[in-house]
């Protein structure tokens, strides 16, 4: 009788056994590889989209902020002085007219000539003309009418001083300062009304530029929606890397998310504390403007009541000038939001995919 047959090699990869086994670890290996990079590739689109919303949202925004900061600097180093020098020297010249009328009354143009408050007042003109020429806000059309405004000036005081050399005619008299009336006060060719028009010009262009106007309001709905859609981009990564990574908590991501948290609020409410103050001051032009045209009141009191409402704008300007360093400050909190949230992931997918795969 033959001796039976050996039994098969026992084992675990024989057999069917073996393929299954096989299969199952195969599977499991190509899983784990295809998790790995849908992670990667995950993140990777997190870090694309960081850096380009960033770059978007902080750009308008340091844009939009800067140009209302322009118009803020504007207002207070050109534009508001040329309205307020404007309504001066126009105050100044009607002052010097009414104090030579006052000196003929008073029968002193024979002893004092013009006298000393007509010649204070008209030289308060005159520089206050000149210095229009430096700081007006209405281009070549705006020297161009203070051109010949200082050459009726000019005129001006010829005539007055005609008419006090001829004072002791009263015919001479009613006609040098007639004469001198006219090319003051006669509209529209006299300095008054040409002064006037040229206030008017330079107001309509306060007006438009300290408006806010379409293209800002664009400007900032673009520079929020962009940094509102890096905020949830910061934190979808942040999310990526607790569920996916085992990382609860990244330092870089989370400076990231605060310091766009800040942005977002922090030049928006700038702006609109910024906008405020310049509608207040363009009110306020407004009413200097006014109040220099009414004629129900004297020429002193109108001077007297500009001189103090013009130091008092100074001073206020003067004192928010601590908003002057906003911009610089929001450049680089502008910088580190571009920067912090492409380290945060850069330094992960370089710790656990980059160099693994390399």
């Amino acid at each position: 009788m033959s001796a039976p047959a050996p039994a098969p090699p026992s084992g675990r990869f024989s057999g069917p056994a073996a393929v299954g086994t096989l299969r199952l670890m195969l599977r499991q290996w190509w899983h784990h590889r295809r998790s790995g990079s849908r992670t990667r590739r995950l993140l990777e689109r997190h870090l694309a989209a960081a850096l380009f919303l960033a770059v978007l949202g902080t750009g308008v925004m340091l844009v939009s902020y800067r140009e209302i900061d322009r118009t803020s600097a504007e207002l207070a180093g050109a534009s508001a002085p040329a309205v307020q020098n404007l309504a001066a020297a126009r105050l100044a010249l009607l002052r010097a007219h009414e104090e030579v009328r006052r000196a003929r009354k008073a029968n002193l143009t024979d002893v004092v000539g013009p006298g000393e408050n007509y010649n204070t007042q008209l030289s308060a003109a005159d520089q206050g003309l000149s210095r229009l020429v430096q700081i007006q806000i209405d281009g070549a059309r705006g020297r161009t009418a203070l051109g010949t405004s200082n050459g009726l000036v000019e005129k001006y005081a010829i005539s007055v001083a005609d008419a006090v050399r001829y004072q002791a005619s009263d015919l001479m008299w009613r006609q040098k300062f007639g004469e001198a009336t006219s090319l003051l006060t006669r509209k529209p060719v006299g300095v008054v009304p040409r002064l006037d028009e040229l206030q008017g010009d330079q107001f309509r262009k306060v007006e438009t530029d300290t408006g806010l106007g379409g293209l800002q309001v664009a400007g900032w709905a673009v520079a929020e929606l962009a940094l509102i859609g890096l905020l949830l981009t910061i934190l979808s990564a942040l999310r990526v890397l607790r569920r996916r990574c085992g990382r609860r908590y990244d330092g870089w991501l989370a400076a990231a998310l605060l310091l766009t948290a800040a942005l977002a609020v922090l030049p928006l409410w700038a702006t609109t504390v910024t906008q405020d103050r310049l509608d207040a001051s363009r009110d306020e032009l407004a009413r200097y403007i006014a109040s220099s045209r009414d004629d129900t009141r004297g020429v002193a009191d109108r001077q007297e009541e500009l001189t103090a409402a013009s130091s008092e704008f100074l001073v206020r300007f003067s004192a928010e000038d601590w908003r002057a360093g906003a911009y610089y400050a929001f450049l680089a909190g502008g910088a580190l939001v571009c920067v912090l949230p492409a380290v945060g992931c850069v330094r992960r997918l370089n710790a656990d995919y980059w160099r693994a795969s390399s």
